[in-house]
């Protein structure tokens, strides 16, 4: 499992560029795999996030985790991505996600009757795009595209699909490289999210598709304190539908049970078991438990750095 860190607002602290900047080069000082960003209201623009970031470093996985796709047109998205695929040498992960009808019909006003079919179609556009430079065709129930594309200097974009229901796991398992969870315990990972995700790249007579798992992480002494802590960071997600239903899928009673806590010890035990369950590559969401913040944060961090590159 590849070890790599969320470098801008997960854990409650609000990110701004200089922080950006020293987080990433410290990610990859550190030897982390990768560095990736969400992209929410109240946080910087991802793909700008993950310019700056390239801009400082030079070796690092730069992942988005997710960009939701309705607020933008998909050849509108595949031009951000590949602008920053060519900014960054060829460094970017597009992380996509349909998100959920709270933000998309109730903040963007959009219609979500048909997120299936729309993400179906919205990967298709992205790949056509992704395939050029050149003219790119696409006509579909959802988009129509018909538009010309060349970004100088960039390379295909390898592409991933917040999935969590099957028919969007078997999708991003047999259309792209793999799958971003959020909210997922060891044994949704082995006994829900793999094996939907494998029978689509299965199927599609694709390699093994990449799990990578955002998970909320904190080293601390009082595990109790801590998951109170994360019950009060997280305990939203669980109001979610979407993740309500995966929650049901595996052991987890709420969202603060995915978060990994405890000591040094028992944070890596953990990591291993989401390891062996099958996850590929850890996004991790450091948080922080207790009065001392910066502190806590530096204990995680560093634990984290003497796992990477990978556990």
């Amino acid at each position: 499992m590849d070890i790599g860190i969320f470098i801008s607002d997960t854990g409650g602290e609000r990110t701004g560029v200089d922080f950006l900047r020293r987080r990433a080069r410290w990610v990859e000082e550190h030897g982390f795999t990768s560095a990736w960003v969400p992209h929410i209201p109240w946080s910087l623009d991802a793909f700008v996030a993950l310019t700056l970031a390239a801009a400082v470093t030079e070796r690092i996985e730069l992942g988005t985790a997710v960009v939701p796709t309705y607020p933008r047109h998909p050849l509108a998205m595949a031009q951000m991505a590949l602008s920053v695929q060519a900014a960054s040498g060829g460094r970017l992960t597009l992380g996509i996600g349909p998100s959920h009808p709270a933000v998309v019909e109730s903040m963007h006003g959009l219609d979500y009757s048909r997120p299936y079919t729309d993400t179906r179609e919205y990967v298709e556009v992205l790949q056509r795009a992704f395939a050029g430079p050149g003219q790119v065709h696409f006509e579909g129930s959802e988009y129509r595209v018909n538009a010309l594309l060349d970004v100088p200097d960039a390379t295909p974009v390898p592409l991933l699909v917040a999935a969590l229901a099957p028919k969007m796991l078997h999708l991003a398992g047999g259309r792209t490289r793999g799958t971003i969870t959020w909210m997922c315990d060891e044994r949704s990972i082995a006994e829900h999210i793999v094996p939907h995700l494998q029978a689509g790249a299965t199927e599609a007579g694709l390699e093994r598709p990449r799990v990578v798992a955002g998970l909320p992480v904190a080293v601390c002494d009082d595990a109790d304190e801590g998951r109170a802590r994360a019950a009060r960071l997280f305990g939203v997600y669980g109001a979610i539908p979407a993740y309500d239903r995966v929650l049901a899928t595996g052991d987890a009673t709420g969202p603060a049970d995915v978060c990994v806590i405890g000591t040094e010890t028992q944070v890596r035990r953990r990591l291993e078991q989401y390891r062996d369950a099958g996850v590929t590559d850890l996004a991790a969401a450091t948080f922080a438990v207790g009065d001392d913040r910066v502190g806590s944060l530096r204990r995680t961090h560093e634990l984290l750095a003497s796992l990477a590159p990978r556990l």
